[in-house]
């Protein structure tokens, strides 16, 4: 009955917000994107996601404040946008997304360092509220005649660009849009849920509470290369919902190269990631230090200081085997000394999986799909949770440390032109790095509809 309940929840959400959109019928043949000599001039793209998440009771001798509650928990979450993109000048874009999210995370979205719904933010309220996703221009300088043509999608226009180009992305948006991609695992809202099979977990990438960020990303891209630089803001505190306007002292920084090519006709690409961070962060060892001067359990968020830098790298790695068989990886680490800031407390983390269409039995818009990611931290962020210390997210008051194993597959069906349905399991081990506690399983299941309109819809 608690799946009846949860799946009930996730479709009245998602209905509601369907009807809220006041969504268009579907034309049942959509219009064909526009011929490469005549570049769209705009688009319009909607999505709706609801997921059900629930899991069970498990084996926890103790719990600490930020701890994974042992008993039952259901929850539900819905995010839904409008994707607005303008080219209001020769190789010139106008991004605009309003989007609407709500949900009530497990305890609070507490007590695993990779967290099972990347839906859902660490918010203070599960109500659903508007706010400003992205806004930002997209300018391109392009080089030589060559070019490649981009089909119409959310916030991306159909048409020529050129293939050899320098561009400006400046404004609010995520930095997750340009940095850390993979093909099978970057989607929550399509792809895999858990936060490290989304983005890279050992990257602590500069955004607000919900994600999003002000700032600037260069990128210098052509046929086989990309290389990108970003610098965005960073929350005034760990996890907080506004940001910190001293950018002089205070804003996080990434570095990308990205190498593509092709084998056999299959698409691959590597990538490799560096980042460091400028915040109003902590530092473990200090905290532990100040703990001991005291008497009292370490607080990472008493030693914070303006400027304290946290800085790692990452890869990630995608490859197509055949036309329906794809495998990825990531890898990524971090200093460990400084305070978990802005995405989740993990200092190292390894993840490698596979995806698969469902072509062989005739269902070639769905996919099966499964991961293993291993998440770990440093020696003193250990010593320190183990003394009583809390991050933003995870602290029992005690740690038998052990690396977080997370094990998720799931299917999306697709189900009716643009509307599709998920199943998704995970098998969480040693929750928060706690050897103590757990394993547990966590079950979901996800709604999504998602269509465009184009220029084309009014002629």
């Amino acid at each position: 009955m608690t799946a009846l309940r949860c799946f009930k929840s996730c479709a009245f959400s998602l209905l509601l917000a369907m009807c809220a959109a006041g969504q268009p019928p579907l034309p049942s043949n959509p219009p064909a994107d526009p011929p490469a000599d005549m570049p769209e001039t705009w688009n319009l793209y909607y999505q709706a996601t609801s997921i059900g998440d629930e899991h069970g009771t498990f084996y926890a001798p103790y719990s600490g404040p930020l701890s994974l509650q042992d008993y039952p928990e259901h929850d539900v979450s819905i995010t839904t946008t409008l994707f607005f993109d303008w080219r209001f000048a020769p190789d010139t874009q106008l991004i605009f997304n309003p989007e609407i999210a709500g949900g009530r995370g497990f305890s609070g979205v507490n007590g695993i360092a990779d967290p099972p719904n990347g839906e859902i933010p660490r918010v203070a309220s599960p109500t659903p509220k508007p706010y400003l996703a992205r806004l930002l221009i997209q300018r391109d300088f392009g080089f030589g005649g060559e070019k490649e043509h981009l089909e119409s999608d959310e916030n991306q226009l159909a048409g020529d660009r050129p293939m050899t180009r320098y561009s400006i992305y400046a404004g609010r948006f995520t930095v997750t849009d340009y940095f850390d991609q993979n093909a099978y695992a970057h989607d929550p809202r399509t792809q895999f849920l858990a936060w490290s099979n989304m983005y890279n977990g050992a990257w602590d990438y500069p955004a607000d509470v919900r994600g999003y960020t002000w700032g600037i990303v260069q990128e210098f891209h052509t046929s086989k290369w990309a290389f990108r630089y970003g610098i965005a803001a960073e929350p005034k505190v760990a996890n907080g919902p506004t940001f910190d306007r001293r950018l002089f002292r205070d804003h996080g920084q990434v570095w990308e190269a990205e190498r593509r090519w092709s084998l056999a006709k299959r698409d691959g690409a590597l990538r490799a990631l560096a980042y460091d961070n400028r915040s109003q962060a902590g530092n473990y060892a200090e905290a532990i230090k100040l703990g001991d001067e005291t008497h009292t359990a370490p607080n990472v968020f008493l030693t914070s200081r303006v400027g304290t830098l946290k800085y790692g790298t990452g890869a990630s790695f995608d490859q197509a085997l055949t036309s329906d068989l794809g495998v990825f990886s990531r890898l990524g680490w971090s200093d460990g000394k400084t305070q978990s800031f802005a995405f989740t407390a993990m200092d190292r983390m390894a993840s490698g999986g596979v995806s698969f269409k469902g072509t062989r039995w005739r269902r070639k818009d769905d996919v099966i799909a499964t991961a293993m990611t291993v998440g770990g931290i440093s020696g003193v962020h250990a010593e320190y949770l183990a003394r009583g210390g809390q991050d933003f997210l995870i602290g029992d008051g005690a740690l038998a440390y052990a690396p977080e194993y997370v094990w998720e597959s799931y299917y999306s069906a697709h189900v009716y032109r643009a509307f599709s349905a998920s199943v998704d399991f995970q098998h969480d081990t040693n929750l928060a790095y706690n050897h103590a506690r757990g394993p547990v399983w966590i079950y979901s299941f996800r709604l999504h509809v998602e269509f465009g309109i184009k220029p084309e819809s009014f002629k």
